[in-house]
């Protein structure tokens, strides 16, 4: 257990960003929200996994809804502790932690907010190791866990709890409430057992994505290049170097959907690259030829600073490198690729690991 100061939530933010692949909310905006907290209500307690006790109730929180939207709908504050007194109330035991569902600009600092004003720990742990647009896709489904009961509400003080008869139905219909109320509301969900976490959760996810921060924020002490950096300390792969020449965006039913088309420089000049995303990037396609899909990580950064750019914030004429990551392993099963593959999302393309992908290029 430690407890988190402001550099470690500023470097927090910035990595889980950048493993959000485009999606996960704007990280000024989730860095806000926690340093907000915490200033109010005090320090937050980060514990492993290993720490929580079998019979522990855990309950993961996020914002739910397209990126685009939360940057204008910001949660107020209330959200969180309605959330949690109706799930105490529906289960009769008391929260011993929460966690994040992804990692995320916004919802890796959710759940920091959250603890900050319940006052409980925040477990070093999440459901997808990046960020996805639909809520079946966690570790947590995978491993056969419920995601009911679930918690939604709003700014207004709604409140609605889901039991459903699978995932992807609670996922069908707290989308339709998200959109019914504004497009953007906060969640509790995959309530789990402490010993149910340590079987299926992504561990070290957010200090990862504090390591991570860290080397974008305090790159330029080095002489090696920055990018180069990066891409070494998270073990990834540069897939291309270019400028946004053209975006295609629409939010619709509660997704952010788009094609970011880019014209390469430097070594890539004269071949061409595009990007199609739903939240987050899922497809990378080099002069026609896809070098890297979902759910291995596709992240956009910006060539001079290298901090990652989310869909929403996305410019004609910005220069940026398409860095390709490894996912976790539990993705790369059969069921994994079922739930989150390209075939999921509507593209006639086969899963392909990254590292093999790259070698054909």
């Amino acid at each position: 257990m430690r407890k988190l100061n402001k550099q470690s939530i500023e470097h927090m933010a910035l990595g889980a960003a950048f493993l959000g692949t485009g999606g996960g909310g704007d990280p000024y905006i989730g860095k806000l929200m926690a340093l907000q907290a915490v200033e109010k209500y005090g320090s937050v307690d980060l514990i492993s996994v290993d720490e929580l006790p079998d019979d522990a109730l855990v309950v993961p929180t996020a914002m739910m809804g397209a990126p685009t939207v939360l940057i204008e709908k910001i949660a107020n504050g209330g959200e969180f502790k309605r959330a949690f007194d109706s799930m105490e109330r529906y289960l009769g035991k008391k929260i011993y932690a929460t966690m994040p569902i992804e990692a995320g600009g916004v919802n890796s600092m959710i759940p920091l907010a959250v603890a900050a004003q319940m006052r409980i720990p925040v477990v070093d742990a999440d459901g997808m190791g990046r960020a996805f647009p639909e809520l079946q896709m966690v570790t947590y489904h995978l491993h056969g866990i419920t995601s009911a009961p679930m918690i939604i509400t709003d700014e207004k003080g709604n409140v609605s709890i889901l039991e459903t008869i699978n995932n992807k139905w609670s996922e069908n219909i707290a989308r339709a409430i998200t959109v019914a109320q504004g497009g953007a509301v906060m969640i509790g969900i995959y309530p789990m057992t402490g010993k149910q976490v340590k079987m299926c959760s992504i561990k070290n996810i957010m200090s990862y994505s504090e390591n991570i921060g860290k080397v974008i924020r305090e790159s330029s002490k080095f002489e090696v290049p920055l990018i180069d950096q990066l891409i070494e300390k998270i073990n990834g792969y540069e897939l291309f170097r270019g400028k946004i020449v053209d975006i295609l965006r629409e939010t619709k039913a509660g997704f952010n959907f788009g094609t970011i088309n880019l014209d390469g420089i430097e070594n890539y000049k004269n071949k061409s690259c595009e990007v199609n995303f739903q939240n987050e990037n899922l497809i990378v396609k080099r002069s026609g030829k896809v070098i890297a899909t979902t759910p291995d990580l596709i992240s956009l950064v910006d060539l001079d600073n290298i901090s990652p750019i989310t869909t929403d914030a996305l410019k004609y004429g910005r220069r940026v490198v398409v860095i390709g990551l490894k996912c976790n392993e539990m993705w790369r099963t059969d069921k994994g690729i079922e739930t989150v593959g390209p075939r999921y999302f509507n593209y006639d393309i086969d899963y392909i690991p990254i590292e093999e992908r790259i070698k054909e290029v």
